[in-house]
């Protein structure tokens, strides 16, 4: 038996639907996809997620009060860039627009967001915690699928990363930042984020600086593999090989290091690859044991995102009764996660029995 899963870097909204159905799709159609696919997210053992990214609060909503199977999600809502950003993908004739979120659908229902300037990113950031975000998502550096920002690109000024971890700490919560550079990374940890995420093209100086801050860094197995993802644009393609480059160095130094490292899938736009949710984390073997594997997706991400009324990704008086009965002991054969439909018996959440056959 081990406790439920947990995935820190997952998108409800983007798992489930391509690509091209989440920019024109209407978001009924991308809430439903989200809907079905956190049931089969649950059945894979993830009990709890953190959303980063997206506009997945009518499905926890439901979860949360019973009317939908899925995991417990501690969402971010829309996560935030500035203009030029990370998270701005309104097509090139949509510039310049002031303000962006009434210029294009996923800002006006809530899957991305733009602010710039500190005034801006308070509101913005206000507003985000407002609808019950747990945490708050930005972006710091450039991305693979986006258009106008290289991945060496430093995103948002000092000061206004600092306004959003202001917001942040004001709700007794923090920042997770999107970004890949050494440059990107050093100075949202001088700002005050907490969680690193991606961080592929980092130095060893900078992961150093991680664990001096006391941040987390949730990273990913992705690698340029059967899992690898393929885009239509050449120079996003490029992007991905020279990001995935970086995963195998990424994971040795953090473990040599001795960095705080969180689970997390990130898949996106493609519900066939959201089926191998729990192969990715059997991928972390190539790093570390199986045990330090499962800790790294039970005990070690539960602290990093608490919930009220107890503790996760633990066995213990006090926890949230999330467990799994798997056939097969993982701390010898951690493959065992990738194939759940085969080898989870049982799988309980908040002591609830959502699968059994035992």
């Amino acid at each position: 038996m081990i406790p439920g899963l947990i995935d820190v870097h997952w998108h409800t909204s983007y798992c489930c639907a391509a690509q091209s159905t989440v920019v024109t799709g209407d978001i009924l159609e991308i809430a439903i996809r989200g809907a079905k696919g956190s049931e089969a997210t649950l059945m894979r053992g993830f009990t709890s997620v953190r959303g980063v990214g997206g506009n997945p609060f009518a499905t926890k909503k439901m979860i949360d009060g019973g009317e939908l199977v899925g995991p417990r999600i501690l969402p971010s809502r829309p996560p935030v860039a500035q203009t030029g950003g990370y998270f701005d993908y309104r097509p090139y004739q949509a510039v310049p627009t002031n303000p962006a979120d009434s210029q294009w659908y996923w800002y006006g229902v809530g899957l991305m967001a733009m602010a710039d300037g500190v005034p801006e990113v308070t509101k913005r950031a206000r507003e985000i915690m407002r609808m019950g975000a747990s945490q708050l998502k930005i972006s710091t550096g450039g991305g693979v699928s986006s258009t106008y920002d290289p991945l060496d690109v430093r995103q948002y000024a000092r000061a206004e990363i600092e306004a959003f971890v202001e917001v942040a700490d004001t709700y007794n919560t923090y920042v997770a930042s999107h970004t890949f550079t050494d440059d990107a990374v050093r100075i949202s940890l001088e700002a005050g984020v907490k969680s690193i995420e991606h961080g592929f093209l980092m130095s060893r100086e900078t992961m150093q600086m991680i664990k001096d801050h006391d941040a987390w860094l949730s990273v990913q197995p992705l690698l340029d593999d059967e899992d690898g993802f393929s885009f239509d644009d050449p120079v996003s393609q490029q992007k991905w090989i020279d990001v995935t480059s970086g995963t195998d160095f990424t994971y040795r130094t953090a473990r040599e290091v001795g960095v705080k490292v969180a689970f997390g899938a990130d898949i996106l736009f493609d519900p066939k690859l959201a089926e191998r949710q729990g192969a990715f984390l059997a991928k972390l073997q190539r790093w570390y044991s199986p045990y330090e594997v499962l800790k790294m997706a039970t005990s070690i991400n539960g602290p990093r995102n608490p919930y009220p009324a107890g503790p996760l990704g633990v066995i213990a008086e006090g926890a949230y009764a999330d467990l799994i009965l798997v056939d097969g002991n993982p701390l010898e054969d951690i493959d065992l996660v990738a194939d759940p439909n085969a080898n989870f018996y049982l799988i309980m959440k908040g002591g609830e029995i959502f699968k059994n056959e035992m």
